[in-house]
C-alpha cells in the first residue's frame, strides 16, 4: 500500500504540530482512535450478521 518510513512519519507529525498546536494533538489523536475503533465494531458486528442471514434463509 503506502511505504511510509520513519522519516516520513516524523515529518508528519512536525508539520501537524505546526499546523494544530501542541494543545489539540491530543484531542485529534482521540478521535481518530474512536473513529478507528467505531470503524472495526461496525465492520465486525456485519461479519457476525451475514451467517445468521444466511442460516436464516436455509431454513
Amino acid at each position: 500500500m503506502w511505504n511510509v518510513g520513519m522519516t516520513e512519519l516524523v515529518l508528519i507529525l512536525i508539520i501537524a504540530l505546526v499546523v494544530f498546536g501542541p494543545s489539540k494533538l491530543p484531542d485529534i489523536g482521540k478521535a481518530i482512535g474512536k473513529s478507528i475503533r467505531e470503524f472495526k465494531s461496525a465492520t465486525e458486528g456485519e461479519k457476525e450478521d451475514k451467517p445468521t442471514m444466511i442460516e436464516s434463509t436455509k431454513k
